[in-house]
């Protein structure tokens, strides 16, 4: 069935039911009402290649993810699923990439093959070769962080920085004096992961100005690395009476390790960090942290492409958001 077939049944000419399709040109309401009740007959749907040829675009979002064979935490997740529906409204697919590892192909296809109208990068590093890459290509792209020198870049961030100061603040107010952040893995620090760093370089300014004495670990992004890096501090350091976290993939196994141990939160211990809120509430006693507002940063990353897909020579913007500390069960004063 093509747009031939639908004209000749219709009564009208091939062009007339391709602007009722398109919307280039206004078409009589009876018209288009005509047009509409054949297609439904006939069943018709739109090549997607042809109409993508005709448009001039795919009308299709790559978003690229980090490597296949990593396991993608909560938020991460919550980002593609926030994204493929922010997507839809605008009436856009999304087609998921990897990249990193073994994977740079993929990327490099996305970036040349013209698959997509735009490209969503998460994960990013403070230099970060992908960006270099999109901006050679000069095919549309924000990301979800930035680079440390974002120059003209289209990007939607949390504030990792003020927003672990927030929390460090909150618990020397609370009188502790021995704190761990409990960051990302080695692997992604040593790559120049920009939410682990910026999140040390906070900790650490705060633990200084408050006279605290701070220490910051890295664990990797699942459970059973957080039950064992939980016991090394506790090992290690059996003064610290409190942690700060940005690592959510690991929260589980720091429940078992409190479980074990027999430590009650926040009587022994206080908790707090950067986490997603549904994670956080969870989380027992539910935790008191700045929620990752992952629907938001998607939709947003989404309305910034779809508007620089529209002008490409549009003034870059960008969001830096600082959701609020929702104070929940898991701080309290320093134990006596």
């Amino acid at each position: 069935m093509n747009i031939g077939e639908i004209a000749k049944r219709a009564g009208v000419s091939r062009s007339t039911v391709s602007y009722a399709l398109s919307g280039k040109r206004p078409v009589s309401t009876a018209t288009a009402r005509r047009i509409n009740e054949v297609i439904d007959q006939l069943g018709y749907r739109p090549n997607a290649s042809a109409r993508a040829l005709a448009e001039g675009r795919t009308r299709t979002l790559s978003l690229v993810i980090p490597p296949a064979g990593r396991r993608l935490t909560d938020v991460q997740l919550g980002f593609v699923a926030s994204v493929v529906e922010a997507a839809a409204t605008y009436d856009l697919d999304v087609l998921l990439s990897p990249s990193g590892g073994d994977h740079d192909r993929s990327f490099e296809r996305i970036v040349t093959g013209r698959r997509v109208d735009g490209v969503i990068l998460m994960e990013i590093l403070l230099e970060d070769a992908r960006v270099a890459r999109l901006e050679q290509a000069a095919l549309p792209f924000v990301t979800i962080g930035h680079v440390e020198r974002p120059g003209a870049s289209w990007w939607v961030d949390v504030d990792y920085e003020a927003l672990i100061r927030r929390c460090v603040h909150h618990l020397a107010d609370l009188g502790h004096e021995h704190v761990v952040l409990v960051s990302r893995s080695d692997e992604l620090v040593a790559a120049g992961y920009g939410p682990a760093l910026r999140a040390t370089a906070g900790f650490l300014d705060v633990a200084e100005q408050r006279g605290l004495t701070g220490h910051v670990v890295c664990c990797a992004d699942e459970p059973g690395a957080g039950q064992a890096c939980f016991e090394e501090i506790r090992r290690n350091r059996p003064e610290v009476t409190a942690l700060v976290t940005i690592n959510e993939a690991a929260l589980p196994g720091l429940q078992r390790a409190l479980h074990h141990s027999g430590l009650h939160v926040p009587r022994d211990l206080s908790i707090t960090g950067v986490i997603a809120k549904r994670l956080a509430e969870d989380f027992s006693p539910p935790l008191t942290a700045a929620d990752v507002p992952a629907e938001e940063m998607a939709r947003l990353a989404v309305d910034l492409l779809v508007e620089r897909i529209a002008d490409p020579d549009a003034t870059s913007r960008h969001a830096l958001l600082e959701p609020v500390v929702s104070l929940r069960s898991s701080t309290g004063a320093r134990p006596r």
